[in-house]
């Protein structure tokens, strides 16, 4: 039967240093490579073996990726790198130290921006050091200039029906290797979470989340490989 795959890439340098990111391209930690590897034992130990992958345009999903395929000996599969799959874009805030940006504009501010379902962080500035509208990777892609969770979903979502689902429906096994607000945009869809209940939810970096669809393409529960 179908399944899909889920994986938050591992820990991030900004990740570690407690800052924004978004959008803005940030390699894996140690910790992080260690984390993608350990993704990929894992496969490998529960005989879960992906046939096609799926990651976005940023260097900590991609290596997660190919990390997690080599260790279960799949490097091989066809992949495809989109967008939109790309982290949720934190606009002005990107970059910003997380306890200083609290100092400054209030813990209940920052939460708002971080936890809300659709109120984006200030807009990011053109010109600024994270502006990315002239990378070569977003060529012909209109970068936003910040987004919400809502806006996020916006943009995954029907990624997921016309590129995706199309995949896993052939009877194909898909990892996604991405990042915790795409991934939330996708859990909330198959799992049916509320606007307010998603945005509380956690998905914690190089731990594989399972979903198996039947003849219908229906799913069943969520459940990380681990527990499995």
């Amino acid at each position: 039967m179908p399944t899909l795959i889920l994986v938050r890439h591992g820990q991030s340098q900004w990740n570690l240093e407690n800052r924004f990111t978004g959008w803005w391209d940030v390699d894996l930690t140690e910790k992080g490579v260690a984390e993608a590897v350990a993704a990929g034992e894992l496969l490998a130990a529960k005989n879960l073996l992906p046939t096609r992958a799926f990651t976005s345009l940023q260097t900590r999903a991609i290596k997660t990726l190919h990390l997690a395929l080599e260790a279960c000996g799949r490097l091989w599969i066809p992949e495809t790198k989109d967008w939109r799959l790309n982290e949720r874009h934190y606009g002005g805030l990107t970059g910003l130290d997380k306890q200083e940006t609290r100092d400054r504009h209030g813990d209940e501010q920052v939460h708002v921006w971080r936890r809300s379902f659709d109120v984006p962080p200030p807009v990011m500035e053109d010109g600024s050091d994270y502006d990315l509208a002239a990378d070569a990777r977003y060529a012909g892609i209109e970068v936003p200039r910040t987004e919400s969770l809502k806006l996020t979903i916006e943009r995954v979502l029907p990624y997921w029906e016309n590129e995706i689902l199309p995949v896993l429906a052939s009877g194909e096994t898909v990892i996604v290797s991405a990042h915790g607000n795409s991934l939330r945009a996708l859990v909330k869809h198959l799992s049916a979470i509320s606007d307010d209940d998603i945005t509380g939810l956690e998905i914690p970096t190089g731990q594989p989340i399972v979903y198996e669809f039947d003849a219908d393409m229906k799913c069943g529960e969520r459940q990380y490989l681990k527990d499995r």
